[in-house]
C-alpha cells in the first residue's frame, strides 16, 4: 500500500519532507517496513525518527545523514505491505481496494471503473473512466449503496448527465 511520497528536503542533516496519505498525517511514521521507490524499483528503509512539522511530516532515515543523500529520495513513494495495515472498519475502504472496481447505477447502467480517488475535504470522490469521465461522491449509505470487493463492483444512486 502506498502511504505517501517524499516531496522535499528539510535542513542539511538528511531529513526529508513527506506528503502523507494517512489520517492523521503523522500516522505514516508508525508503520514499519517502509519501502521507497517507484514502479518495480523498491528498497527497504528504516525510519530513525520523525515528527509533524506544521502541515508537513518530516523524517530522518537510517543511513541518510546529509542533504545530498536525501536529495536522491525526492519523488519516491512510500509503501508498506498490505499485511501490515489494519483492517478497515465497517463501511470504510482503502482507496487502493476501490481502484479498478466497476461502478453500476441502481438501474443497472454501468457508469465506468474507478480510475482514482480524490479527497475534497467534504467527502471523497470516485473518478470514473468509461464512455466519459465522471466524478461521483463516495458517501456510504447516501450515494454508495453497496461495495462488493469480491465481485469488483460498487453500486450507486447518483443522477448523472
Amino acid at each position: 500500500m502506498i502511504l505517501g511520497r517524499v516531496v522535499g528536503l528539510f535542513g542539511v542533516r538528511g531529513w526529508i519532507k513527506v506528503f502523507s496519505y494517512t489520517d492523521p498525517r503523522e500516522a505514516v511514521l508508525q508503520y514499519k517496513g517502509w519501502m521507497l521507490g517507484k514502479n518495480e524499483q523498491w528498497q527497504p528503509v528504516k525510519v530513525a525518527e520523525g515528527k509533524r512539522q506544521g502541515k508537513s511530516v518530516i523524517a530522518r532515515l537510517e543511513g541518510v545523514d546529509n542533504r545530498e543523500a536525501a536529495e536522491v529520495l525526492v519523488g519516491k513513494e512510500i509503501r508498506v505491505s498490505k499485511e501490515s495495515m489494519p483492517e478497515p472498519d465497517e463501511g470504510q475502504y482503502y482507496w487502493s481496494d476501490l481502484i479498478g472496481l466497476k461502478v453500476v447505477h441502481r438501474d443497472g447502467t454501468e457508469l465506468g471503473k474507478i480510475d482514482y480517488m480524490l479527497e475534497t475535504g467534504a467527502n471523497d470522490v470516485m473518478v470514473l473512466k468509461g464512455e466519459k469521465e465522471r466524478l461521483i461522491p463516495f458517501v456510504v449509505d447516501r450515494v454508495v449503496l453497496n461495495v462488493d470487493l469480491a465481485a469488483g463492483q460498487v453500486d450507486v444512486d447518483w443522477e448523472w448527465d
